[in-house]
This record gives C-alpha cells, structure tokens and sequence, in this order.
C-alpha cells in the first residue's frame, strides 16, 4: 500500500511539476534506493568519486577464534580486516586486497608504521606498468593524493602494507598488487590501535 502511494505521488509530480524542477532518471533512481535501504545513500562506483569514508561501515562484532588482543586477521576471500579485541570480539573492518594473481598470505608482524607516508612503487610494478605504457614515479611525497593514503601499517620484511585510500569505490574489492587497502578513516582507526610488533595473519 504504502509503494502504491508513493507511485502515485511520483506520478502526480511528473505531470504537474514544472521541467526545471522534475527530477533526472538519475535522481529518481537514487531517492527509490535511498528510500528501499532505509535512508542509506547508495554506493558510488565512478572513479572519479573520492571521499575519506568507507561504503561498509566497521563494526564491533562475535568471533569464534581464541585470538590475542591486538592481533590483526585479513580474510581475503571475505575482503575484510578483524582486529582482535579480546573476549570474543573483534572490530571488522572493510578492505581492498590484492587481485587475481596478486593473493598471498601468511603471518607477520607489523614492522614499521607511517603517518601521510610517501610511496616509492616496487622496481617489479615499475617495470610491469611500464610494459602497459604507464610511467609510476620512482618516489611521491605523502599527502591526500598519495596511494597509501592517510596512514601505512607495513607487513614484516615484505613489499605489503595496510595502507589508507581516498577511493572509497575500491574498498570490498580485488584490485590491488597485495597491498591490504583501507578507507582514511578506517586506517586511521587501525593505525591507533594497533601498534609495531602486532600480528598480522593473512589468510586467502
């Protein structure tokens, strides 16, 4: 009854409302969804879309495992971070993760952590994303543009981090080269409350 009343209103609008004020398919499509998901706007995809927030919230959740406080599990079949809060509990947290080609796992411990961190590409990505015609600089300062975004959690002795981006679109995604990504405001959560010498246990 209620969809039936909100057509209706819908179909009164576009009859009677002036052009300059009727909405685009694009804006009727968004306020549908926005309305079907209960007030939550929809996800943009579009590249081009930057923001500092995640699309998936974090959230304090159950866990079945016997973990020690502090220690960090990637699930990257799942596309999610757990930090582990002890007593059965853990922080979950969306993330980006390597693409096909590009999984690994393994446990390590978190040597080395960076606030806006510059970025100097692996000489390996260099040369791959020379061969696609794409010249990657040999260093670049941190700051808002930066790919590691706002923080950087590096993984032992390997090229890996947990690192930040502006790119929300990315995050619950395959994309990366194994680089763990977060959104800003995630990573910055993370990077609070994990510490030098935190496990990190990746599981593909």
């Amino acid at each position: 009854m209620l969809f039936r009343l909100i057509a209706a209103a819908a179909l009164a609008f576009t009859f009677s409302a002036p052009a300059a004020l009727m909405p685009t398919a694009a804006q009727a499509e968004n306020a549908f969804a926005l309305f079907m998901r209960g007030g939550q706007p929809r996800v943009r995809h579009d590249q081009n879309y930057q923001s500092d927030k995640s699309p998936i919230p974090r959230k304090t959740v159950r866990i079945k495992e016997d973990l020690a406080e502090g220690t960090i599990i990637v699930d990257t079949n799942e596309r999610r971070l757990y930090y582990a809060l002890g007593n059965g509990k853990a922080i979950k947290y969306a993330v980006g993760v390597g693409r096909e080609g590009f999984e690994w796992s393994g446990s390590h411990k978190i040597s080395r952590k960076a606030e806006w961190p510059g970025w100097s590409p692996p000489a390996v990505m260099i040369a791959r994303e020379a061969a696609k015609g794409r010249k990657l600089p040999a260093y670049m300062e941190g700051g808002p543009n930066n790919p590691l975004g706002a923080r950087a959690l590096y993984i032992g002795s390997t090229i890996y981090r947990i690192h930040g981006t502006n790119q929300p679109w990315t995050i619950g995604q395959a994309m990366s080269s194994g680089c763990i990504r977060m959104a800003n405001e995630d990573v910055i959560d993370l990077y609070e409350r994990a510490g030098v010498g935190t496990r990190v246990i990746v599981r593909h």
